[in-house]
């Protein structure tokens, strides 16, 4: 009769049943077998039989075996139970239980595993010790390398506290298995935010995980469909996580909103993804009247919840600095300087963009290189839309060099005369007025670009036609607006007293009927009205300028 080598070594083969304690003591006793923690399991333990201890967190029945991954604080690890192909390995485990488990390590299509030779359930009072114990090492794990800011700013110093919490939030969520989304504005000082803590976050989750594809099934970074953190976004979000939950036994997500979040118009989404158990930390630097967010969400980094302008730092410049507390990553402190110019914060903070440029130029990154990346990401984003296009937008920061360095040589010639084509049309067909003492530059742009696909895109030709006036005529009093049928994007100089905030007060105080949403910055936004109400929207908007003129 041949030999049974489970049997003789008091393996359980069928693994229909977990061994009771006393089975489990003398088994360890023979074999003399050595516990690790999780993070001490590598290849080099490649064959050998080894002790672990932890908390189920999934249970995945495959066509062959089941596999059980656990996790001890330190990290996780995938088990790898078999009673025969397709049948449910010890199914008097479940989820959350804490397990103890005799393993042979080995490895499966690059990944380490555990082969299960015994494995059996903690008892209540074992269980409450092992989660006490793990509680306690994850928020120790979590916490924070406090290193200094990369410049050196008042307003970034009242807002430490705020970036110490959010960066321990982020460190836990990933040491839990939590899966991540980022979600971000779509342009590129929304893009330079969602990268900054892509580059962070993802190390972490493979390294937690001991696994590549980790980033894939725990992180997601998508820009969002308008201006703000919607609903739209909110229950999509909802309903993946709530799928992967259902499917793979996935906690409900941590999501980040960058460039976004902090305005009343977010709050609905927030609200919603709470109910299903989502959380939330937002990273902003638009400015509300009200402060609704903070309440709702883990934490809330914007400069003017400590009374500062939003317009003097970037999202971008935000979540490098957020990002570098998350993590020590690479290839990323250029990023401030970048986001800083594509978002004109060196006119409203030049000191902070001229320290962050010192740096990029430590990096290898001159001014005019990234103005050219910045161009790149601004046409790319408007064709790749709300697609997460993760390996592409790795080449356009960087990753490799040498790949973004070609990418960028050939795109950017191209895409600066697809800007003076634009600019050219602009200014053909723009209508200036004079209010009182501000001029008024008007833009159709609904029934002079060709539509869906033009670039540059709205905002961007409001934002050039803006600037070309004031440099070719030196007029120190002028709004740029650009009409579309329910939207309206608005540039003003400072001189113009000019405020987007108060214009939608204003607007729904006088044309309730229109329903204006809307933010952004004091002199940069954008609004949306219904359509039929557009005539009554730019009366009362040359009232409010003329208001303001006097």
């Amino acid at each position: 009769m041949k030999k049974n080598k489970f049997k003789k070594r008091g393996f359980n083969k069928r693994g229909k049943n977990s061994f009771n304690h006393e089975n489990q003591r003398n088994f360890e006793n023979r074999m003399e077998v050595r516990e690790v923690s999780i993070d001490k399991i590598s290849l080099d333990l490649a064959n050998k039989i080894v002790s672990v201890s932890g908390i189920i967190g999934k249970i995945i029945q495959t066509k062959g075996p089941t596999i059980f991954s656990i996790s001890d604080a330190t990290g996780t690890l995938s088990l790898k139970g078999f009673s025969k192909p397709g049948e449910r390995a010890f199914p008097n485990l479940k989820e959350e239980d804490s397990i103890k488990a005799i393993i042979e390590i080995g490895e499966y299509q690059g990944e380490i595993e555990g082969e299960i030779k015994q494995i059996f359930k903690l008892t209540s009072q074992e269980h409450v010790e092992l989660v006490k114990n793990i509680n306690h090492l994850q928020a120790k794990r979590a916490k924070v390398n406090e290193i200094p800011f990369l410049i050196k700013s008042p307003i970034l110093d009242k807002l430490r506290h705020r970036f110490i919490k959010a960066a321990a939030e982020i460190r836990l969520a990933i040491i839990q298995q939590r899966p991540i989304i980022v979600r971000h504005h779509n342009d590129t000082d929304g893009y330079s935010a969602g990268f900054a803590l892509e580059s962070a976050i993802l190390p972490l989750i493979e390294k937690e995980q001991s696994s590549e594809k980790a980033g894939w099934e725990f992180f997601l970074r998508a820009p969002c469909s308008a201006p703000f953190y919607e609903i739209d976004d909110s229950i999509r979000d909802a309903a993946l996580s709530l799928r992967n939950l259902a499917k793979f036994s996935n906690k409900m997500p941590l999501v980040i909103i960058a460039d976004n979040g902090s305005s009343p118009e977010d709050l609905l989404a927030i609200q919603h993804g709470k109910v299903h158990g989502m959380e939330f930390i937002v990273v902003d630097h638009h400015y509300s009247s009200k402060d609704v967010i903070s309440p709702e969400v883990l934490t809330h980094i914007n400069p003017f919840l400590v009374g500062e302008d939003g317009s003097r730092f970037s999202a971008g410049m935000l979540c490098t600095e957020l990002a570098r507390l998350i993590n020590s990553v690479k290839n990323i402190d250029q990023i401030p300087a970048m986001a800083g110019y594509a978002d004109r914060i060196d006119l409203t903070n030049p000191e902070a963009v001229d320290d962050y440029l010192k740096i990029a130029k430590r990096e290898g990154y001159s001014k005019e290189l990234l103005h050219d990346i910045s161009t790149v990401i601004d046409f790319v984003s408007s064709k790749i839309r709300f697609m997460e296009a993760r390996e592409y937008i790795k080449v356009i920061f960087g990753t490799p060099r040498e790949n973004q360095k070609n990418l960028v040589t050939i795109m950017a010639p191209y895409i600066r005369k697809l800007e003076q084509k634009g600019l050219a049309i602009a200014k053909s067909n723009a209508e200036i007025e004079t209010i009182v003492e501000t001029t008024l530059q008007k833009l159709d742009i609904e029934n002079t670009f060709p539509g869906f696909g033009f670039f540059p895109k709205p905002g961007m030709l409001v934002g050039m036609l803006h600037d070309d006036l004031q440099k070719s005529k030196k007029i120190e009093k002028l709004v740029s607006i650009g009409i579309m049928q329910s939207a309206i994007t608005i540039r003003a100089t400072d001189k113009a007293n000019f405020s987007v905030h108060d214009l939608i007060e204003i607007l729904n105080k006088e044309l309730p009927e229109a329903f204006v949403e809307g933010g952004g910055h004091k002199n940069a936004g954008s609004i949306s009205f219904l359509p039929k109400k557009k005539d009554g929207v730019l009366k009362i908007l040359k009232h409010f300028i003329e208001d303001r003129s006097k």
